[in-house]
């Protein structure tokens, strides 16, 4: 009888496997697989077989030579990893067997799961056999076994496999060459300045050198940023005619400059609120005395504003809030969401996508109705079923299946209950943290009056705005964390921390209610200007990167391309992907280049990684720009949706590595 062989990527998605196929594991397990006289559930355990380093080619290529520069094989060679070689030959073992007729590829639905597999293939020589790609975005028993319905055969994903293929060799081909060509023309200046005996090596990386290069270049801003003080001008305001009424009702208006003010020059201002010198903002004050002075209010604006819930979760997102609110960093962040999806609890999370395809929202309230047993929101979860939105959710915004590449956002799956209850007290907290912004889509927007009041005194404008929340729609379970040191304060000008407020969405605080005394301005009316009062602030620096704003830069990185026909060309491309960039931070701070702050989760380069910059910029400038990164990210793109084949990226790439390394060879110290 022929028997189906299913072969996930690590053990724990095996076991899922097999109770989805009704396999009892403690009486079917063998060594490295499980059996039934109907299934053979095996496992990789991560990567079994990586590429062969150079000496594997030739022995002589072990020492570091630049007569051996640029090394690009005709052929690339692959080995076994030693650690993991008695499970590769379990797994070939059972690849090669003749009672199995079809083989089910159950690793990670994403490049880097094809890769896996692909190489145990190349390697094991599997042939005369069928095999399916199964392809989940949980691990429920449900999904499970619809991917294992739908599978089709490897041969639809060779596109992916071949971007698979190309970006690893495109790391090894880059890294190989120019870590060593860097090393054996900069290392012993790099020990010098060190202080060091030994030679230094000089680690480069497609995405690595890239990310280095965007910390070192924040930090270079923040020591040549040159602080500017300025002084703003706020004017008291009390309603009535008589100076008994001064002391009932006051507001505060803030200045706002005007171009036919005879009281200041234009170059006098910082922006329109303020003055660059005291003494500007003094004079100004005293034009105005003796107070009070008449003033009349002309104009009043009231309107409602209407703030949508933010999109889904994608992995990024979800590391960037686990940075801020938990000071976690993305490694962990994706350890926990790789725990969450393993257990049932959410779906696949190594994903870019932050809409539902159409056809999961179509059965959405499978997903809400779970939702109901999970104590902390069941009442939340009962309330959305009862909404409209839950039926129009697939012809809203976050339904998108034209933004959505390999799997929809990061979203509860509405099972795994009594797995919940087992979670370490922070991984309950990011799972809590999904399903909030899961709920809150189904709800309506939050409502905020807003009412903005102009006043005249002397023929200069004064301003005070207010904003009231009046219906919390959304808010009510999203539970916003307004902290006023994020959202920053109005004395300070600075750049901001990049990728943050991707929705806009930025915790806005504000007033419990308007005072009585705006609710009873009406346009006209007679005010006193009863005092004025300077404030001194000073401009900030931009902020250091944190390990979650770092994230969403690198996921958002062909923003940061100035060349519009570029941008627009490799528009949604990013260095790294959703898999990988929590990993290259890891390894930036291993190797001594950047720092991060445990309690914090801010980013600074360390000497050695900022001298590193400087050699990479006097070589290979173009390692650290975005937009290269971006667009050999955008090339993978199009090899895996067959837009360019395999042969035509390694030909660009390797004329790119031919190119740099000889000219790194050929730079005069």
């Amino acid at each position: 009888m022929s028997k189906d062989l299913f072969i996930s990527e690590k053990p724990s998605v095996a076991q899922q496997f097999a109770q989805a196929l009704d396999i009892d594991p403690s009486r079917s397990r063998r060594d490295g697989y499980i059996e039934t006289d109907r299934y053979i559930v095996t496992w990789c355990v991560g990567h079994l077989v990586t590429m062969s380093y150079p000496d594997k080619y030739d022995e002589s290529l072990r020492r570091w030579r630049f007569d051996s520069l640029p090394f690009i094989p005709e052929v690339f060679r692959y080995e076994i990893i030693d650690s993991v070689k008695k499970q590769f030959d379990i797994v070939s073992g059972l690849l090669h067997r003749e009672d199995v007729s079809t083989i089910y590829i159950c690793t990670d639905s994403g490049r880097e799961g094809e890769y896996i597999y692909r190489l145990v293939d190349m390697m094991a020589k599997v042939s005369g056999k069928e095999k399916k790609r199964v392809w989940i975005d949980s691990q429920t028993r449900e999904e499970i076994l619809r991917g294992i319905r739908e599978a089709k055969p490897d041969t639809e994903y060779d596109n992916l496999s071949a971007a698979a293929f190309s970006r690893a060799k495109e790391d090894y081909l880059m890294g190989i060459n120019f870590s060593r060509a860097l090393t054996l023309k900069y290392g012993k200046t790099l020990s010098r300045h060190l202080g060091r005996d030994k030679n230094t090596v000089i680690s480069v990386g497609r995405v690595m050198t890239c990310v280095l290069g965007m910390i070192v270049r924040r930090e270079e801003e923040i020591r040549s940023f040159q602080k500017t003080n300025f002084y703003k001008i706020n004017g008291m305001f009390a309603p009535g005619e008589a100076d008994t009424d001064i002391k009932h009702g006051s507001f505060r208006a803030e200045f706002r400059s005007s171009d036919s003010s005879t009281k200041y020059a234009p170059t006098d201002l910082y922006k329109n609120n303020g003055f660059l010198k005291q003494e500007k903002a003094v004079e100004f004050m005293k034009s105005f005395q003796p107070f009070p002075r008449e003033a009349v209010v002309e104009s009043i604006e009231r309107k409602k504003e209407s703030k949508n819930p933010p999109l889904l979760y994608n992995l990024a997102e979800l590391q960037n809030d686990c940075s801020r609110m938990f000071k976690i960093n993305p490694d962990e962040t994706l350890a926990i969401a790789q725990e969450l999806y393993e257990k049932k609890l959410t779906t696949y999370p190594r994903t870019d996508a932050r809409v539902l395809s159409s056809a999961v929202a179509k059965e959405i309230q499978k997903n809400i109705s779970g939702l109901r047993n999970f104590a902390p929101l069941a009442n939340y979860a009962g309330e959305v079923l009862t909404f409209a939105s839950v039926k129009s959710i697939g012809s809203s915004r976050y339904t998108d299946d034209k933004k959505i590449t390999d799997h929809y956002a990061i979203i509860p799956t509405g099972q795994g209950m009594r797995e919940y209850q087992n979670l370490k007290p922070l991984t309950q907290k990011v799972y809590q943290l999904i399903v909030r912004r899961f709920l809150s889509i189904f709800y309506p927007p939050a409502v905020y009056q807003k009412m903005n009041v102009s006043i005249v005194s002397d023929g200069e404008s004064f301003v005070t705005n207010s904003k009231v929340l009046k219906e919390p729609g959304y808010l009510t379970v999203a539970e916003v964390r307004r902290q006023a040191e994020n959202a920053g304060t109005p004395d300070k000008a600075s750049d901001g921390d990049a990728g943050e407020g991707q929705d806009g969405n930025s915790d806005e605080k504000p007033e419990a209610d308007f005072s009585e005394t705006l609710l009873r301005l009406k346009k006209g009316q007679k005010l006193k200007l009863v005092t004025m009062e300077m404030k001194e602030g000073e401009t900030a620096p931009p902020k250091r990167y944190t390990s979650g704003t770092m994230i969403l830069a690198m996921e958002n990185a062909g923003n940061l391309i100035e060349d519009d026909d570029l941008r627009a060309q490799i528009k949604g491309a990013g260095i790294g992907t959703s898999a990988t960039r929590a990993g290259i931070l890891t390894k930036l701070e291993k190797i001594g280049y950047i720092a991060l702050n445990k309690k914090t989760q801010v980013l600074t380069p360390t000497k050695l990684g900022e001298l590193v910059t400087q050699v990479v910029k006097a070589s290979v400038r173009q390692l650290l720009n975005p937009e290269l990164t971006a667009s050999w990210e955008k090339g993978l793109s199009y090899v895996a949706d067959g837009t360019i084949t395999e042969q035509e990226y390694m030909d660009k790439l390797e004329h790119f590595v031919r190119t740099k390394t000889n000219a790194i060879k050929n730079t005069r110290l």
